[in-house]
């Protein structure tokens, strides 16, 4: 008895399945050698008397046919049963060949439900009680012929199941394999955002401690001087407001990635465009020519934690562009511009090497993720692909402002 589980649909199945058996052993009954074989000398010449299926034989047909709706739920009693029930029909009737419908079924099953080896020891089995019936029968050249077309159909059967069980383990493999890729790849996207975030985190860090201590230094001034030069205590003062103010909004802007405990003292210094030297120097160190276009960047004007950003941004294109691109040129330009009267800061990293496919972009190209989260963090537009000249484009455009652009992607990256 197997441990599966029918449903009603199995069920449903295996019930037409020995219908359709027991309908094709009727109809060979009725397609019988009288029919196969019309000339009566040639009948005579192979032993075979013209014959009407009897109500006996159509009930033989149904005992080793229809017990088939059970073969899923027991497929070696079945298999022996409808075995047991052949030779018995066709023994007790040597007149009428039983068609081998049922046992050809029941062994397909045993062969695509089981293993390899009861398979083989089914298909053993079956051909021991087909070899069962000639010594039982009168001899003639028809159940010689009849003896060797059932054993070569007992094989096929039982090579058919193991081909489709063979077929379904491979289908189901492929499938968890693809699904557990998938979950990998997910898992790994996911890792690298968290990852990105504690470094925009640290790098908030950073911002923050510097915006706090010049509060501190410009309040302990004011506090000497309220007295002794107002005016001085004012200024002062007027500092601590707009140091705090810009401070705020830095705040504001990345509290979503703060992560409680990821910081602390030994983080490192925030690396920003100051450093843009170091990706032309680290280019060329790879072989590749590198072009450093910022001459309408103004640092002083963009706030600190976008001028980082924009830079962990480049580097991690670079990184892309050594690992992936072949190139042998690289552009970085990085600008501000004004556009529909709202301020914002474009960074454009460019090779000429060959652009990846989306299917690799989205499988290998985790870096990719964790720039376009820096974007969208910063209500900016996060935009890869094709450029105009071939090669790869990376462009982030971020507001300057209060509010900013949604984040999306798109293959055709616009004029700067």
């Amino acid at each position: 008895m197997t441990r599966r589980k029918m449903t009603a649909t199995d069920w449903v199945v295996d019930v037409a399945i020995a219908l359709a058996a027991f309908g094709f052993g009727c109809l060979q009954l009725y397609l019988s050698v009288n029919l196969l074989v019309p000339d009566e000398a040639m009948r005579r010449f192979l032993g075979i008397e013209a014959l009407v299926p009897t109500a006996s034989a159509f009930a033989a047909v149904a005992v080793t046919t229809l017990p088939l709706a059970l073969r899923r739920k027991f497929p070696w009693p079945v298999l022996a049963f409808v075995l047991f029930a052949w030779v018995f029909g066709q023994t007790a009737s040597q007149e009428i060949s039983l068609s081998i419908v049922g046992p050809l079924v029941a062994l397909f099953t045993v062969a695509y439900h089981r293993s390899r080896a009861e398979a083989i020891a089914a298909a053993c089995f079956a051909a021991l009680f087909v070899l069962i019936v000639p010594t039982a029968m009168r001899p003639s050249y028809l159940v010689q012929l009849t003896l060797i077309q059932n054993l070569a159909l007992l094989a096929a059967a039982a090579l058919a199941g193991q081909a489709m069980q063979l077929n379904r383990a491979y289908a189901e493999e492929a499938e968890a394999r693809a699904l557990a890729a998938e979950r990998n790849r997910e898992t790994e996207a996911q890792r690298r955002v968290e990852e990105e975030r504690v470094r925009i985190a640290r790098e908030v860090h950073d911002i923050t401690a510097h915006s706090l201590s010049a509060v501190s230094i410009q309040a302990a001034v004011a506090e000497r001087m309220v007295k002794t030069d107002p005016a001085a205590a004012e200024a002062a003062i007027q500092e601590v407001r707009a140091t705090a103010k810009n401070a705020l909004a830095e705040m504001r802007a990345m509290v979503g990635v703060l992560r409680s405990g990821e910081e602390g003292p030994e983080t490192s210094p925030t690396a920003g465009s100051d450093r843009l030297p170091d990706l032309l120097a680290y280019l060329e160190g790879a072989g590749i020519e590198a072009h450093l276009d910022d001459e309408r960047y103004n640092r002083a004007s963009v706030p600190a934690f976008i001028d980082v950003a924009l830079f962990g941004i480049a580097r991690e294109a670079c990184t892309n562009i050594v690992r992936h691109a072949q190139a042998t040129r690289a552009t970085i330009t990085l600008a501000c511009q004004e556009k529909d009267g709202q301020r914002q800061v474009v960074l454009v990293v460019q090779d000429n090497g060959t652009a990846p496919k989306p299917a690799r972009i989205e499988t290998s190209g985790h870096g990719l993720k964790g720039m376009e989260e820096r974007v969208r963090l910063l209500h900016g537009n996060f935009q890869t692909g094709i450029g105009r000249d071939g090669g790869f484009v990376v462009k982030a455009t971020v507001p300057l402002g209060a509010e900013g652009p949604q984040n999306g992607t798109s293959p055709n990256l616009p004029d700067n």
